[in-house]
């Protein structure tokens, strides 16, 4: 065989890799949703994007690029090739991918859109998911993941959104571990599949950390994520462009722990991650003084057990890939749940605890208005963070005031709770001028920046799930 022929015999076997079927792209674009490659040539910086195991035809698409500059591997499941469905063949593309990440260092994105396994290779497509599965648990902490649901994620697929860091589900998106047929039973019998699996109810139950309005703000989204994080857990984030190290924040101690988060990032500028699930706390990702880090904010009121998983979750996110973590702390306790509720909160409060003082990364605290009770102590309170700053009229007690004049008399609770009192008692470093609070806080992260701490040698800890 001359080279021509061989020329011409490779153009055609990648002509045929990258044929789609014209049927079902044309049910796709009715859906309103965009192709694989589509969303490729959207989310990656135009011309940056290699693909690897080009003549592998299996429902998915694997490869490496840049999104606004900044490196990740990809793998995009191609509904159009035979559903995405999941087989030994993707399985194992994916698998190499994976294994390029982890030799590198490098972040994962998922683009998932799949109809679940390929039925005629039965277990051997069930036991491709378990290996992905499993590969990327190892990754987790190692790379940061993210998975855009941008089409139907169903069955064992669902999973692979959970696995990620961050999930981030499109508005035309289905997110379901069972059937529209399955779940329309009893109250749910005349429900449609957006009400069940869209985004809107997902981001509510706390399974998804952003809703995109389409699929071109989802990738913008990956942009603004990647462009916050690490590459991997053996780097630094990059730094941002520069802000006032000395600003102050005029009206700070009128703020909601949210606004002042705002307040307090550079230019403003804040992603908040599961905004319709335990609305009491945000957890938001941003830069203070050019260092990317993680706020827990709270409003005020009684935390609950939503509340808590998320930002458990957070935590432990943060510290994976050494993200400071300021708590702005403003709560009047726990909430009192009822008896069926009584576990749960246990149990969500316990992994808050957990994440907290296992986590080594730099952990800071300013305690806005009250800090009552268990939520103090699960909020990393007390010795457990780095630096503690609180601000005047603040409280920390281990019951609120009303409780205290009801069960204890006196009207010196202000007196021995206080700020002041705080501060005389080591509870905290400073008692500080609210309007102080970004200056103060990014002193402290210079100041904890070479903060080396590791857990002692194990395998594991045991977290209270």
């Amino acid at each position: 065989m001359d080279k021509s022929d061989a020329l011409r015999m490779m153009m055609e076997a990648k002509k045929d890799a990258l044929q789609s079927d014209g049927a079902r792209v044309e049910k796709q674009k009715a859906a309103g949703r965009l192709t694989a490659r589509e969303r490729i040539n959207g989310l990656f910086d135009q011309g940056s994007f290699a693909e690897f195991d080009v003549l592998k035809k299996c429902g998915v698409i694997t490869g490496f690029g840049t999104v606004q500059g900044r490196p990740a591997f990809c793998f995009a499941q191609d509904i159009a090739d035979h559903g995405a469905a999941m087989c030994r063949m993707q399985g194992d593309k994916i698998l190499n991918l994976l294994n390029k990440a982890r030799t590198t260092g490098t972040p994962v994105i998922m683009l998932l859109d799949s109809n679940g396994i390929l039925l005629s290779e039965g277990a051997a497509a069930m036991n491709a998911y378990a290996e992905v599965m499993s590969a990327l648990t190892r990754l987790s902490g190692v790379c940061p993941l993210i998975a855009c649901v941008l089409g139907r994620c169903c069955g064992t697929s669902a999973l692979l959104s959970r696995i990620a860091d961050i999930t981030i589900q499109s508005d035309k998106a289905l997110l379901e571990v069972k059937s529209l047929s399955v779940m329309q039973k009893g109250a749910d019998k005349d429900k449609t599949e957006e009400d069940l699996f869209g985004a809107d109810i997902m981001a509510a139950q706390g399974a998804v950390s952003l809703k995109a309005a389409s699929e071109e703000e989802a990738f913008s989204l990956v942009g603004e994520l990647l462009a916050l994080l690490p590459s991997c857990n053996m780097e630094g984030a990059p730094a941002g462009e520069d802000d006032d190290l000395n600003r102050v924040i005029e009206g700070a101690a009128d703020m909601n722990g949210k606004d002042l988060a705002a307040a307090l990032s550079d230019f403003g500028k804040v992603l908040e991650l599961g905004a319709a699930y335990g609305s009491m706390t945000h957890t938001i990702l941003c830069r203070v003084g050019g260092r990317s880090c993680g706020i827990v904010a709270q409003d005020g009121g009684y935390l609950g057990a939503a509340d808590m998983e998320k930002a458990a979750r957070f935590v432990r996110f943060c510290d994976c890939y050494q993200l400071p973590v300021i708590t702005l702390m403003d709560t009047d306790g726990i909430e009192t749940p009822d008896s069926a509720a009584q576990a749960a909160l246990m149990r969500a409060a316990s992994q808050l605890l957990y994440a907290y003082a296992e986590a080594t990364t730099v952990k800071m605290n300013v305690v806005l208005s009250s800090a009552v009770g268990m939520a103090y102590t699960v909020m990393g309170g007390g010795s457990i963070a780095d630096v503690t700053y609180v601000w005047p009229g603040c409280s920390i007690a281990a019951v609120s005031g009303e409780v205290y004049e009801r069960t204890v008399g006196g009207n010196d609770y202000d007196e021995k709770y206080g700020a002041v009192s705080a501060a005389k008692a080591g509870l905290a470093d400073d008692c500080i001028d609210p309007a102080d609070t970004r200056k103060m806080l990014i002193c402290a992260m210079e100041c904890m920046s070479a903060k080396r701490d590791v857990n002692l040698p194990r395998k594991h800890g045991n977290l209270p799930l």
